[in-house]
């Protein structure tokens, strides 16, 4: 591991971190609302197989996938990270959530519901900044 792909790991790692707290707070967004209409979750299992399956919850997988893809490439040990990765997380977050890719606009209504919430918007704030930080 070179110091450089140290340094890149370290603000991925970071940035994965604020994410999953951003899609976290999604996630009880999207279990508010869909409590609203159909009751309460039952616990755990319940919520696990309604962001699975239910419609609800659809619009979180783009996010979830990007997650998923992030966490992958920090998890490959034998893979130097170069700041190519950093424009790669920072182009596909832009695509996300980029008003003319039609692809993620599932995603972007659900995200425009939730952004009303305090803590949507903290998390959000976190990982943009974070993001902001890493050089490119």
């Amino acid at each position: 591991m070179t110091a450089s792909d140290a340094a890149v790991r370290t603000r991925l790692t970071a940035l994965a971190t604020a994410l999953r707290h951003f899609h976290s707070a999604l996630l009880d967004f999207a279990k508010g609302e869909y409590e609203f209409l159909h009751g309460p979750v039952k616990g755990p299992f319940e919520l696990y197989s309604l962001v699975i399956n239910h419609p609800s919850f659809q619009w979180l997988r783009p996010l979830s996938g990007l997650m998923a893809t992030l966490d992958e490439v920090l998890d490959a040990k034998d893979t130097t990270l170069t700041p190519q990765n950093v424009a790669d997380v920072r182009q596909a977050l832009g695509l996300l959530f980029a008003e003319t890719d039609t692809r993620f606009a599932d995603f972007r209504a659900g995200y425009a519901r939730a952004r009303g919430d305090a803590r949507v918007r903290e998390t959000e704030a976190r990982w943009r900044e974070t993001l902001n930080s890493l050089e490119a």
